[in-house]
C-alpha cells in the first residue's frame, strides 16, 4: 500500500466505526503557549480532555501533521542518520471523548491492523502497564493473543506511574495507562522485544500506542478515577509503511523514495559530481523539505526567535548538507513541488505559491554567506589539534555568517570534533548584555501617558526633596497604588535621575518618604520630555499624588560621567590622528566602561592607539573646566559643533565644550577634565564593513586593568626568570622551541602511521573474501588514524577497515575506510556512524573514508565485535 492509500484506509475505517474524520490543526499550536510546534494527533483535543471545550462528536480520527524540531521534543541532530527520526511526521490517531473505552480501542486496533491491513497476528506483540489487568485480559482472552507475545512494563522510570506504558498530559491532569503494539521483523534482524536488554534493536518496532485515559492527578501526585474515562491513540504514518511495504527504513518507503529522487535531481542540477542516492545528507533534505513546507504553509516566517528560529535553523541545515553534497545554487526550494505532488491531495494548504517564494528567499540568503562561514570553519577544523573547537569560532559563524551554532555542531560531529560550549556561551552573553543596555524597548515603552513634562534637575543635584508622583504604570497598565514586594514605572513631576538617552545608561538609587522606601533600578524616556523610573517598592507602598525624597546613587553617576566625557576628548583624537573622515556610529556609556563606534576601513594600529590616548590623558592632565551652553538650535549649529550619530535635538540644544572638543550632547558630564583621573583603550575590533569598536575604562577602572595587565606581566616574568623586557625574545624562542617540537611529532606520527599499518595487516581476517580489519590504536588523533587508514589500504588492497583509537579524556576517535572496489557494497560514512552510534556519537564522510567521534569508550570492544557482522550483513 503507498502512504496515501495507508492514510486514507486508516480514515475510512474509523468513519465506519463512528468516528468523525477531523482535518489536522496546523503545526502551528492555536492558544497553546506550552507547545513550540504540534507534535501529537491529541493536541487539538487538549481542551476537550481537559473540559474546557465540546465538539458535536464523541469520537474523532486524523492524521495530524507534528513536527519535532525545537523545545522538549526534538529529533532534529537524528535525522538523516537513522532509520525513523524525521522533524515532519504523521501520526494517525482515533479519540473517544468518554464514548468507548479499552475494549472497543483494542478490537479496533487488532481488527485494522489484521483484516484491513492484513498484518500476520503471528507477528504482532503488545505491551500493558503492569498493572492493567483489565488490558492484559482484553488482549488475551479476547482478541487472543499469546501470553508470551504480551509484556507486562512497570514502574520504569524511577518513581511510581513513571513508565514507558503510563502516559500523563503533564505534573497535573488526565493520564492513565497504555498499551503499545509493535511488529516483529523476524531474526534476520537485531535486537529483542520490548522490555527485554535488548529491546533497542531494530527487529521489535513501534509501530502504535493506545492511552487509555482513566485517571485524574492532583497536585498531591494522587489518582483519581475520571467518570468519563477516553482513549486517544498515535500511530506513525511513516512507520507503519515500512511495515506494509516490507522495509526496514521510512526512507525507503514511497513517499521518501520519491522526495530522495527528487532531492537528488535538485542537488545534482547544481553540482559537479552526482550525489549518492543513500546518502544520509540527502535524507536530511528530503526530511527537511518537508517541514520547511508544512511551516511556511502554516504561516511560520524565517527569522531569529521561536518558532520562527527552528525553521530557519531547518531550512539552513538542508542547504549545509546540499553544500555538503557539492550543489553551489539554489535546489532546496525547487522540493516543495515534490512534496506538493505527494501530499497536496491530503493538505491542500501545500498548493500555496508562496511557500517556494519564502524559502528560495531564505536559501539566496543564506548561500551568500555559507561559502564563506564554511571556509573559515574548514579552516578552524584544520588547524585544530585537541579535538575541541573554539567556542568564539562558534559565535563568530553565528554572529557574522547566520550559522546556527547547532549546524556548527553538525559539521564537527561528522568530523569527530566536540565543541567548547561554555564559551559560546560566554560570547553569546556577552552579545545579550550588550543588546540590553543598547536596546531601546523598554519596561517604559508605549506607556500611556497624557501629563505634564518631567522637570529635570540632575545637572545640578543628585538630590530632589518632595518630588510627587503624577504616574504608575505596572506591567504597561495605569494604577494608583503599588504595595511592597512588585515593581512598577512611576513618573515624578521633577526628578535628578538621568533616563537613558544618547548612548548614557540611565540613573539608578532611591525614593523614600517616612513610610516608603523604593529602589530605583533604571531611568528611561516614557516621552521625549517625560521620565519614567523603573522601581522596586522596598518597603511601604506608592500612590499616585505621594511625595518622595530622591537619591541619585552618586558612585555610579559619577563613574558614568567619567566615561562620558572621555567619550568626547576620544572622538576628538581619533578625528585628530586617523583623520576627519571619522564619524561616531554608535555609543555606549556605563559606570564600567565606555564603547565608542565609529566609521574607519581598517584596523587601527597599535601605534594609533598609544596616540589617541597619548592626546587624551593630556588634556586630561590640563584639568580645563568643561562648559555648556543651552542656544537655538540653529544658533548652535554655527559654532562648529560636531553632531552625534543617532542623537534626536529640539529646539534648543546643549553644546559640550570639553578640553578641545566641541558637541552637541545632553548628557551629564564631570565639572573639569581632571576628573575624569585615567584614560585607557582595552580593546579594538571591526563589528561591520568599514565600522570600528573601541572600549575603554577611566579613574579606578582603569587603575585596576593596568594593575591586572602588570600582573601577567609580572607572572610571565617570573615563569622565564627574566626581566619583563625580555619576554617577547623569550617568547619567541619559545614559539619556535613548540614549533620545531611539532614539526618533529608530526614526522614522527607519520612514520608511527606507516609502521602501525604495516603492524596491522596480519590482524585482518577473511569475510566473504574479503580483508577485514578491526583495530585499536589508543591515544591516536584524528590525522594518525587517517594516515594508518590509508597505508593499511594500500597494504590490504581490497578491503574494509575500522581504526579506533581511545582518549586519555574517555572520548573515541574512528576512522572507517572502505577501499573503491567495495564501496557500492559498504559506505565508509554509514560504517562510521554504525560503529560511533553504539558509542553515543555521531560520523560520517566519503564512501571510502569516514571518520567519527564518541564519548563512551567503555564499550568500544563490544562496537568492534558489532562492527563486523555490520561489515558482513552488507558484503
Amino acid at each position: 500500500m503507498k502512504v496515501s492509500d495507508i492514510r486514507r484506509t486508516f480514515l475510512k475505517f474509523y468513519e465506519s466505526k463512528g468516528h468523525t474524520i477531523v482535518a489536522s490543526s496546523p503545526v502551528v499550536p492555536g492558544n497553546d503557549p506550552t507547545l513550540l510546534f504540534t507534535n501529537a494527533g491529541m493536541n487539538q483535543f487538549k481542551d476537550v480532555y481537559l473540559g474546557f471545550d465540546k465538539r458535536p462528536y464523541k469520537r474523532a480520527t486524523t492524521s495530524q501533521k507534528c513536527i519535532r524540531a525545537g523545545g522538549k521534543h526534538n529529533d532534529l541532530d537524528n535525522v538523516g542518520y537513522t532509520a525513523r527520526h524525521h522533524t515532519f511526521f504523521e501520526m494517525l490517531g482515533n479519540f473517544s471523548f468518554g464514548d468507548y473505552f479499552k475494549k472497543d480501542a483494542i478490537h479496533f486496533a487488532w481488527e485494522l491492523l489484521t483484516e484491513h491491513f492484513h498484518l500476520p497476528p503471528e507477528k504482532l506483540w503488545v505491551t500493558v502497564y503492569a498493572e492493567d489487568d483489565e488490558a492484559y485480559n482484553i488482549w488475551h482472552k479476547e482478541v487472543g493473543i499469546p501470553a508470551d507475545r504480551i509484556v507486562r512494563i512497570g514502574d520504569n522510570k524511577g518513581a511510581r506511574y513513571m513508565s514507558d506504558n503510563f502516559w500523563m498530559m503533564g505534573d497535573t491532569g488526565p493520564c492513565g495507562p497504555c498499551s503499545e503494539i509493535f511488529y516483529d521483523h523476524g531474526p534476520s534482524v537485531q535486537g529483542g522485544p520490548p522490555g527485554s536488554p535488548d529491546e533497542d534493536g531494530d527487529r521489535y518496532m513501534e509501530i502504535w500506542n493506545l492511552v487509555f485515559m482513566q485517571f485524574y492527578r492532583d497536585e498531591k501526585g494522587e489518582m483519581h478515577k475520571l467518570p468519563r474515562p477516553s482513549i486517544d491513540t498515535g500511530m506513525g504514518l511513516e512507520r507503519i509503511a515500512t511495515v506494509l511495504q516490507g522495509v526496514h527504513s521510512n526512507y525507503d518507503i514511497d513517499l521518501f523514495r520519491n522526495l530522495l529522487a527528487a532531492a537528488k535531481k535538485a542537488v545534482d542540477a547544481v553540482s559537479e559530481t552526482p550525489a549518492d542516492i543513500n546518502s544520509p545528507s540527502l535524507k536530511v533534505i528530503a526530511d527537511h523539505i518537508r517541514a520547511c513546507a508544512f511551516c511556511v504553509a502554516d504561516g511560520v516566517l524565517p527569522g531569529n526567535e521561536g518558532r520562527a528560529y527552528v525553521l530557519r535553523r531547518i531550512c539552513r541545515r538542508a542547504i549545509r548538507h546540499g553544500y555538503k553534497l557539492g550543489a553551489r545554487g539554489p535546489f532546496f526550494y525547487t522540493l516543495v513541488d515534490a512534496v506538493r505532488k505527494e501530499m497536496a491531495e491530503a493538505y491542500p494548504e501545500l498548493n500555496n505559491p508562496e511557500i517556494e517564494k519564502v524559502i528560495e528567499d531564505e536559501e539566496r540568503r543564506f548561500l551568500l554567506t555559507l561559502s564563506k562561514g564554511m571556509e573559515i570553519l574548514e579552516d578552524a577544523i584544520a588547524k585544530n589539534k585537541d579535538g575541541v573547537l573554539d567556542g568564539e569560532v562558534v559565535f563568530k559563524l553565528h554572529d557574522t555568517y547566520g550559522f546556527p551554532a547547532d549546524l556548527t555542531g553538525d559539521v564537527c560531529r561528522e568530523r569527530g570534533i566536540t565543541v567548547n560550549t561554555e564559551e559560546f556561551d560566554r560570547a553569546m552573553e556577552r552579545q545579550r548584555a550588550a543588546a540590553r543596555a543598547s536596546a531601546k524597548f523598554k519596561m517604559a515603552a508605549g506607556l500611556a501617558y497624557s501629563g505634564a513634562d518631567t522637570v529635570f534637575t540632575g545637572y545640578e543635584t543628585l538630590d530632589e526633596k518632595d518630588a510627587e508622583v503624577v504616574a504608575l504604570y505596572v506591567n504597561g497598565d495605569p494604577v494608583q497604588k503599588v504595595e511592597a514586594g512588585s515593581e512598577c514605572v512611576a513618573v515624578f513631576n521633577r526628578t535628578p535621575f538621568y533616563a537613558e538617552s544618547g548612548g548614557q545608561v540611565g540613573d539608578q538609587g532611591e525614593a523614600k518618604n517616612d513610610t516608603s522606601l523604593l529602589k530605583v533600578l533604571d531611568t528611561f524616556r516614557v516621552k521625549a520630555a517625560v521620565t519614567g523610573m523603573q522601581c522596586h517598592v522596598a518597603e511601604g507602598s506608592i500612590s499616585v499624588g505621594d511625595k518622595f525624597d530622591l537619591h541619585v546613587d552618586e558612585a555610579r553617576r559619577q563613574a558614568t560621567q567619567r566615561n562620558h566625557s572621555v567619550t568626547h576628548l576620544m572622538h576628538f583624537a581619533l578625528r585628530t590622528v586617523l583623520g576627519d573622515k571619522v564619524a561616531q556610529k554608535g555609543s555606549l556609556v556605563t559606570p564600567e566602561a565606555t564603547r565608542f563606534d565609529f566609521s574607519y576601513t581598517k584596523p587601527v594600529t597599535a601605534e594609533q592607539i598609544a596616540e589617541v590616548e597619548l592626546i587624551v590623558n593630556a588634556e586630561i592632565l590640563r584639568n580645563v573646566p568643561v562648559s555648556t551652553r543651552v542656544l537655538p538650535i540653529e544658533e548652535a549649529k554655527h559654532t562648529g559643533a560636531v553632531m552625534l550619530f543617532g542623537e534626536r535635538y529640539g529646539e534648543t540644544v546643549r553644546v559640550l565644550d570639553i578640553g578641545k572638543s566641541c558637541e552637541f550632547c545632553g548628557g551629564t558630564h564631570v565639572k573639569a577634565t581632571g576628573d575624569i583621573g585615567f584614560f585607557k583603550i582595552v580593546s579594538e575590533s571591526g563589528i561591520a564593513a568599514g565600522v570600528r569598536r573601541i572600549e575603554a575604562v577611566t579613574g579606578m577602572n582603569a587603575l585596576a586593568w593596568v594593575q591586572h595587565e602588570e600582573s601577567l606581566v609580572a607572572r610571565t616574568a617570573r615563569e622565564f626568570k627574566a626581566p619583563a623586557d625580555e619576554i617577547p625574545t623569550k617568547a619567541a624562542d619559545l614559539l619556535n622551541t613548540v614549533r620545531t617540537l611539532e614539526k618533529g611529532i608530526e614526522q614522527l606520527k607519520s612514520q608511527m602511521a606507516s609502521r602501525a599499518g604495516d603492524a596491522l595487516i596480519s590482524e585482518a581476517v577473511d569475510v566473504k573474501g574479503v580483508r577485514v580489519l578491526l583495530a585499536r590504536l589508543d591515544g591516536a588523533d584524528a590525522k594518525a588514524l587517517r594516515e594508518t587508514m590509508d597505508k593499511v589500504k594500500d597494504k590490504l588492497g581490497s578491503a574494509v577497515a575500522v581504526l579506533a583509537a581511545a582518549q586519555p579524556d574517555g572520548r573515541v576517535q574512528l576512522a572507517a575506510g572502505v577501499t573503491k572496489d567495495l564501496t557500492g557494497k559498504v559506505k565508509a560514512g554509514e560504517l562510521a556512524n554504525f560503529v560511533a552510534g553504539l558509542l553515543g556519537g555521531k560520523g560520517g564522510g566519503k564512501p571510502d573514508l569516514a571518520m567519527a567521534g564518541a564519548a563512551d569508550a567503555a564499550h568500544l570492544n563490544d562496537a568492534l565485535v558489532k562492527a563486523r557482522a555490520w561489515i558482513e550483513e552488507h558484503l
